[in-house]
């Protein structure tokens, strides 16, 4: 039905609403069009005899869900409703839901298990968001939405919640699994509300040590995948300068995606790295790094909510909740150009591969590329010898032809 462009019951929290919208850098057109459909949501909550402070999320999701909207539509309804809906209970208009006993449990539970992993095992705050994830999970296919019993946890838990995950992904490499579950069991054992420590009935995914050669691209497939980003109207600058960092420093997408403002010195032309296991290096900015860095602040990023350097380009402009806007641009690279990833799944650390690859090919040490990719072992920084050609056709042994004819 065609609904007029009229006030509602919405109509008093509107101007507040898009303040705060355009507090986060909302452009004025998407600030009226989410005016145009709160009015037609307004008006579907007072047939609906809803009043704005007794709306829910999930009410309002629900509500949000019946009115239709054109097939070009970039705008989501139920989630304009979610988003007025926070807003109205930021400003004491509706009242955030109670959790239940179950709810309140979960959550206190999870919240000790962070600051456990945190505080005492070390863990980055990336790695702690990873295993309560998997926590969370596993205490949802265990109990459902009703309260614990972990004293009642046993073996089978385990192994059922592990096939259960696995049968989705077959076959299934990924060692993050076991290690994250462990973690939780360990927690749960150290604190008592386990009898047994059931990180030991955990299977280990079976990965034997260099089985695997490291993917890569050669150089000129490289520059093909960064030049087709480069050239990207909408985006181009931004995501530009992301992979540079990564093709040309070995930077992991985490790295990236922890960039801060602060952590760039361009009188000293260095960039903080903040690596694995809160290990902060610094590496010199090559020139087309630096240009690439600049011309993203001075033609794309807007943001001014945020100390993160890449943050996205739809408003509020946050920061990335993880590395996988990388993949997705690598993948779109891809198509572009009609380079063949050398892997089926396109990942982020096929551009560090490709650079440590081209690296000990050119005769760069396996110290200088473990200096580079700022390896803790020399075992990891090892793959990569597999892949000089050259260096292993020097040592290889002729093939024993007069003893095997005997």
């Amino acid at each position: 039905m065609e609904i007029p462009n009229r006030f509602t019951c919405l109509e008093p929290y509107l101007a507040s609403f898009e303040e705060s919208l355009s507090a986060k850098n909302y452009k004025p057109a998407t600030v009226e069009n989410y005016r145009y459909l709160l009015r037609r949501f307004g008006q579907l909550l007072e047939d609906e005899g809803v009043a704005p402070s007794g709306l829910t999320t999930e009410l309002a999701v629900e509500l949000g869900q019946r009115l239709p909207t054109t097939p070009k539509s970039q705008i989501k309804v139920p989630n304009l409703a979610r988003l007025f809906v926070q807003h109205l209970i930021e400003i004491g208009v509706a009242t955030r839901p109670r959790l239940t006993a179950a709810q309140a449990e979960r959550k206190e539970l999870l919240s000790e298990l962070e600051f456990y992993l945190l505080r005492q095992r070390g863990l980055s705050t990336r790695s702690a968001k990873h295993v309560q994830g998997f926590a969370a999970r596993f205490l949802a296919h265990r109990f459902g939405d009703g309260m614990l019993d972990l004293a009642a946890l046993n073996a089978g838990d385990v192994v059922a919640f592990m096939e259960h995950v696995v049968a989705r992904k077959t076959p299934y490499r990924d060692k993050t699994l076991s290690s994250h579950l462990r973690g939780f069991f360990q927690y749960l054992f150290a604190q008592g509300l386990t009898t047994t420590n059931l990180s030991l009935c955990v299977p280990k995914v079976h990965k034997p040590w260099g089985a695997r050669l490291p993917r890569y691209l050669s150089p000129d497939e490289v520059e093909a995948v960064l030049a087709s980003v480069a050239t990207n109207p909408r985006r181009g600058a931004r995501d530009y300068a992301m992979l540079l960092l990564m093709a040309r420093l070995g930077m992991r997408a985490p790295e990236v995606m922890a960039v801060q403002l602060d952590d760039i010195d361009w009188r000293a032309g260095e960039i903080l790295v903040r690596g694995k296991g809160q290990r902060h290096d610094r590496l010199p900015i090559p020139p087309d790094v630096g240009e690439a860095i600049s011309r993203y602040l001075r033609e794309e990023r807007t943001s001014t909510t945020t100390r993160t350097l890449f943050v996205s380009h739809r408003a509020p402009n946050r920061p990335f909740k993880d590395s996988q806007i990388i993949n997705s641009i690598l993948r779109e690279a891809f198509a572009a150009t009609g380079v063949k990833p050398p892997t089926p799944y396109v990942g982020s650390h096929v551009l560090r591969h490709s650079l440590a690859t081209n690296l000990v090919r050119s005769g760069a040490s396996l110290e200088e590329i473990g200096d580079l990719l700022r390896h803790r072992s020399r075992a990891t920084t090892m793959i990569y010898a597999k892949l000089d050609t050259d260096g292993l056709r020097s040592i290889a042994q002729p093939w024993p032809i007069a003893e095997a004819a005997q």
